[in-house]
């Protein structure tokens, strides 16, 4: 076996250390992998150009990576935190349940793109989530703010994770039925649906409960902080 063509993944390791243009980065690296797997540099041209031309529609993904991040640049996480900061009743126990059956829900009709951690999770839900939960527990640390991110993102997990498992025509279930095939057992993609719903049922209900027990471990952390700062304030100093 030719180990050589691996050459190329230390070369779009050393580009993205030393934060060279990531484009140029993994053009060069494809062409090391090309020139040391004993291709022309023609051939590397053309399996370059025939894997654009086939996955030309990543692009619509990937052109939604610089506008979140353009979005941020102009106070989007502010505007989010500052939009949910004057609801009435929002906490973010219940931000994040009403997100995760959103997720859940959508997730089982097939639309699997209405979320996700780059542009939802990351510029909307987690600001969100650290807005509501500021104007009610009060400042938080950064610590907290990163637990409150996390668990944002494992919500989206969840939510997505057992909500697809609904869809019948979801990769999934084809393999779960291919699976029964093979062993003398003829299943409807339907039925294997069907019954992913009370599992999407349990999981819905479980990460509710952890989400709930999550704020209220963080009002008391808050507040043990703020106990023992006041604590600190009133020691006259020597």
């Amino acid at each position: 076996m030719n180990y050589w063509p691996l050459i190329g993944v230390a070369a779009v390791v050393l580009g993205f250390v030393l934060r060279l243009n990531p484009a140029l980065v993994v053009v060069v690296a494809g062409f090391i992998t090309g020139l040391a797997a004993q291709l022309s540099p023609l051939d590397v041209l053309e399996v370059l150009g025939k894997a654009y031309t086939e996955k030309r529609f990543l692009l619509l993904f990937l052109l939604t990576l610089p506008v979140i991040g353009l979005l941020e640049r102009h106070g989007l996480k502010e505007r989010a935190q500052l939009w949910v900061a004057k609801l009435r009743g929002a906490t973010m126990g219940r931000l994040l349940i009403a997100y995760l059956l959103m997720r859940q829900l959508a997730s089982a009709v097939g639309l699997t793109s209405l979320g996700g951690h780059p542009q939802t999770v990351r510029p909307l839900l987690a600001p969100m989530a650290e807005g509501a939960a500021q104007t009610r527990h009060g400042e938080l640390s950064d610590e907290e703010r990163q637990r409150i991110r996390a668990m944002a993102a494992g919500t989206d997990n969840v939510g997505l994770f057992f909500g697809e498992d609904v869809f019948i025509a979801f990769g999934a279930v084809l393999l779960i039925q291919s699976f029964f095939a093979e062993h003398g057992l003829a299943m409807d993609p339907l039925q294997i649906a069907l019954w992913g719903i009370p599992t999407a049922i349990c999981a819905f209900a479980i990460h509710v409960v952890r989400v709930l027990r999550f704020e209220r471990k963080l009002a008391q952390r808050v507040a043990q902080a703020k106990a023992q700062q006041a604590a600190a304030d009133r020691t006259p100093s020597p």
